[in-house]
């Protein structure tokens, strides 16, 4: 039956219909609805997993494939780098069970703390990628990618960005049947990654690249692969491209595509040269447009040599095209007229005498419990430093207190009026740096925030190290029940799994004490006394401390109602708009009002307020 899905889903629904058996992943925009999805399509005996990161999960999908099954692992591109320790083994090792590896880049970046291009890490893991161009060749080049990886018992890279994840198109799905079981493990000393194995492992890899170049030039859609490579028209000046920007140079040239020839390069690595080459030999001039890194462009330029001169190859390198985020069929049309003066049928948006968008920066939502464990930190840290308390005895200078932040929702905290966050690298490092700041002798209260999926994932481990080198840090862990960035989904410490089962959640708190933090205090942050009188006994203490504030994500709890403010006992200080920054909170006729559309009645507001005039809403 025909379906409209989305990239993510068509991914989904291909790996189902090539008998995927054992699927795991860590959730990661814009990758996080392909596990979602085959867990809600799942046949019967596929077995799914939210893993706790992604060098798990990459682990998981490898044991499955050791054993004959057909596995998937999916991510992020921030992901893989958390996976590139058995992802960089498991090549040389090889696999039985076709394994792939689904990684979404981000242009722009939209929800990442950086660009990244999978493809080079491919290249550099001596791992094929195949790239999705649109939904419905996604949902064939997952197939294809199972096929190569048993045909050559290597894993494979099947690489997306966001546009392609997130589009939807209209779908043809066969019947989705349970995969049968697997062959099963073998015993054999292949399995074992010895280095004398990897030694040998290490030619037989670069003896089959060329080989495998050689058959992604004849994998092409015109030899009947859908997911294959293609180079289509007669016209003399050609275009290279892959992913998305395919599609956007389909538009771009709409109405004129007799003046071209495409290639489309779905195969990135090991790249395609006499396809590459053949495309080459019959135009004049090549513009190439790609998403994110000048990849196919650097290929092209190997290929070409010092036959042609730069006026031959146009891209990324010589500043024809945007060097990072994302492009669309508007920049493509506006550098085809550029650089060839061929007039497109694509017209450029003329904003003139039109008022700019208003700004809207992202913002923790209405009644978020981070917001109330922030300032709970922040009001703590500002009482002690006006008490003077231990000033003189311990030297620390309470009003240069660094707040250590980490990935997730909570990174916000670093917007106004909180400024709660100092530093930010990647998932679980808000621990770890704010141990460096205190090996360094910053002579800071170093605070460092983590929420509870990323504790799992990746803050264990910090844990321990600052527990084992006797480090002197307050780890604040934002427990709100849920892996609220990328869309809500489980983690170990709610018990609830993919497969529909449940079981015991993992106590943070006694994780803690197992790693071996001596001071662990669990408090509710919307309790605002509690937990400025919690910061104080931590700031109090010495080495590793650790808080646990604990609310559910308003997102997934019932809205406890509105609360409102009376006017009529309102001084109009603005405090709770100026201190809290929450969006339910704004400025009017001179007071402060409560927009009852946004407000979660969470009452944090109130617990500060000096004249008490905000009160909760009677119920009927």
């Amino acid at each position: 039956m025909r379906e409209l899905l989305m990239g993510n889903e068509a991914v989904a629904m291909g790996a189902l219909a090539a008998g995927v058996q054992v699927v795991s992943g860590y959730p990661g925009t814009p990758s996080s609805e392909v596990l979602e999805t085959i867990a809600k399509r799942n046949p019967g005996n596929v077995y799914v997993e939210w893993s706790v990161n992604e060098k798990a999960g990459a682990e998981i999908a490898a044991g499955a494939a050791y054993a004959g099954a057909r596995s998937l692992v999916t991510m992020k591109q921030m992901g893989l780098n958390v996976a590139a320790d058995p992802v960089m083994s498991v090549n040389y090792v090889g696999v039985k069970g076709g394994m792939v590896l689904y990684v979404c880049d981000d242009p722009g970046p939209i929800s990442s703390q950086t660009e990244q291009d999978t493809r080079h890490f491919a290249k550099y893991a001596h791992i094929p990628v195949f790239d999705c161009v649109s939904p419905s060749q996604a949902f064939a080049a997952v197939q294809a990618a199972f096929d190569f990886s048993e045909k050559y018992s290597t894993p494979v890279i099947l690489r997306s960005t966001t546009r392609v994840c997130h589009a939807c198109e209209d779908i043809e799905v066969p019947e989705i049947t349970p995969p049968g079981d697997a062959s099963g493990f073998v015993k054999d000393s292949k399995w074992v990654i010895f280095p004398r194995l990897s030694h040998e492992a290490k030619f037989r890899i670069a003896a089959r690249e060329p080989k495998w170049a050689e058959e992604f030039s004849s994998f092409t859609e015109e030899n009947g692969d859908p997911a294959g490579n293609s180079v289509t028209g007669n016209g003399r000046v050609g275009i290279a491209c892959g992913g998305v920007s395919f599609s956007y140079v389909q538009e771009a040239i709409a109405g004129h595509e007799e003046e071209f020839t495409v290639f489309k390069v779905t195969t990135p690595y090991p790249f395609p040269k006499s396809l590459a080459q053949d495309f080459m030999d019959e135009v004049d001039k090549v513009l190439v447009f790609e998403e994110l890194d000048p990849v196919i462009e650097d290929e092209l330029t190997c290929l070409v040599g010092a036959q042609y001169s730069e006026e031959f190859l146009r891209g990324k390198r010589t500043g024809s095209v945007p060097a990072g985020g994302e492009l669309d069929a508007s920049i493509v049309a506006s550098v085809i007229e550029k650089e060839t003066g061929i007039k497109t049928s694509i017209e450029h948006a003329d904003y003139d005498g039109k008022p700019d968008l208003p700004v809207r920066p992202p913002v923790l939502c209405a009644g978020c419990p981070h917001r109330a464990s922030f300032y709970a930190v922040k009001q703590a840290v500002a009482q002690m430093k006006r008490d003077n308390k231990k000033l003189e005895a311990d030297k620390i200078r309470y009003e240069d207190a660094v707040y250590c932040g980490d990935i997730g929702c909570y990174t916000l905290g670093n917007a106004a009026p909180l400024y709660t966050t100092d530093t930010c690298l990647c998932m679980g490092a808000g621990i770890t740096i704010a141990q460096g700041l205190d090996h360094a002798g910053n002579g800071t209260v170093n605070f460092a925030f983590t929420g509870d999926s990323t504790f799992f994932a990746s803050g264990i481990t910090g844990t321990v190290n600052a527990v084992y080198n006797q480090s002197d840090v307050i780890i604040c862990i934002l427990d709100n029940s849920t892996t609220a960035m990328t869309g809500h989904q489980p983690h170990p410490g709610m018990g609830i799994t993919m497969m529909g089962g449940r079981s015991e959640p993992v106590d943070i708190a006694k994780v803690l004490e197992g790693c071996g933090v001596e001071f662990v205090r669990t408090v509710d942050p919307l309790d605002y006394e509690a937990s400025v009188a919690t910061v104080k006994d931590a700031i109090d203490a010495k080495g590793v401390r650790a808080i646990i504030f604990k609310s559910p994500c308003i997102a997934i709890v019932k809205n406890d109602g509105p609360s409102f403010v009376d006017a009529e006992a309102c001084v109009g200080c603005n405090k709770c708009i100026n201190e809290l920054g929450c969006p339910a909170l704004i400025p009017k006729d001179g007071k402060a009002f409560i927009d009852a559309s946004l407000c979660t009645g969470c009452m944090l507001c109130s617990q500060i307020c000096p004249t008490s005039c905000i009160r909760k809403e009677a119920k009927a």
